[in-house]
């Protein structure tokens, strides 16, 4: 089953040499991209009403129970699972991402990054986040806004350190959320805008399609990629979602190798935070509605509206 996700899980341009040619718009636009829409869109609106009573079998409640004990450490989990990031980042000659290269600027900040999130100390620790954000938007001068758009968990990641041991910190988590979410589903638009180089890398990487030509397999493939990162912004499914997430991107080392363990293993730190504290410290937006009908509603309609404005968006500026 893994496998077969394995394209979703990527950053298309780490991986094909192929140009970046933008689909026509009525290319992506199809039936059958709107029939999926709306079948997805109506899938979705029911999980909230199913999420509860998955979390009353017994399995669930123990497992909930013996999660929650690690919750002290998720700070830690971060701090650290950062600093190691960025280290195996500096030794492949990049900075946050495999195509963002050093500069000697970046390279200096890198290491004084390192060395302030190692020490153990939370006044350290947040002058290691403040040159988080000094890297994010150093690279964003170097390769764009649009570009950086792929990573802006970084700039939640670097509040997250910002406000521990704060009376901010229990927002770190909904940023996490909110900024990781968003980054999977710009990463997934992707796929849809440049499909020939998502299907370049389905055809010489021999990724399995079982029995979809790979143009629907990539369709497909962003597509659920688009929906795990709106279920993380929207706070459903956000512990199992992080397990299925984390078992795709351990599963695609072996297509990819050290560039997907470079690549992702801040994601990986992330999304074992996410296993951890589920939605300990998040009020999820489809929370504001009580009643089932306003639920199931506000899934549906928000869902449309979310995938085109990015769309869109992507489309114009990316």
């Amino acid at each position: 089953m893994m496998s077969d996700l394995s394209i979703r899980a990527q950053h298309v341009k780490w991986f094909t040499e192929a140009a970046q040619v933008r689909e026509p718009i009525e290319n992506i636009l199809t039936w059958e991209f709107f029939l999926l829409t709306i079948g997805i869109a109506a899938i979705l609106a029911i999980l909230p009403q199913i999420v509860p009573m998955l979390m009353e079998l017994k399995v669930a409640k123990s497992f909930d129970r013996k999660l929650s004990r690690l919750e002290p450490y998720t700070g830690l989990i971060l701090k650290y699972g950062t600093a190691i990031a960025i280290i195996l980042q500096l030794l492949w000659d990049s900075i946050l991402a495999p195509e963002i290269h050093l500069t000697t600027f970046s390279l200096i900040l890198g290491i004084t990054v390192v060395i302030l999130l190692l020490i153990p100390h939370h006044i350290a620790t947040k002058i290691g986040a403040i040159g988080l954000f000094a890297l994010f938007f150093d690279a964003l001068l170097h390769i764009g806004l649009f570009h950086m758009l792929d990573y802006a968990f970084y700039l939640a990641l670097a509040f997250a350190l910002l406000t521990q041991r704060t009376r901010f910190e229990r927002l770190g988590m909904p940023a996490l959320y909110l900024g990781t979410g968003l980054s999977l589903c710009w990463v997934a638009v992707e796929k849809w805008v440049y499909q020939e180089m998502s299907v370049d890398i389905v055809i010489n990487h021999a990724v399995p399609t079982f029995g979809f030509d790979p143009a629907s397999f990539v369709l497909l493939s962003a597509f659920i990629e688009f929906v795990v990162g709106y279920l993380l912004v929207v706070g459903v499914l956000n512990r199992l979602l992080a397990l299925v997430l984390t078992l795709i991107f351990v599963s695609t080392t072996m297509l990819f190798g050290l560039l997907e363990v470079i690549g992702h293993f801040i994601v990986h730190i992330i999304l074992i935070t996410f296993i951890i504290e589920n939605t300990s410290f998040y009020n999820p937006p489809v929370q504001m509605h009580s009643r089932k009908i306003d639920q199931i509603i506000f899934i549906f309609l928000n869902f449309i509206f979310v995938l085109a404005t990015i769309l869109l968006i992507y489309y114009r500026f990316a």
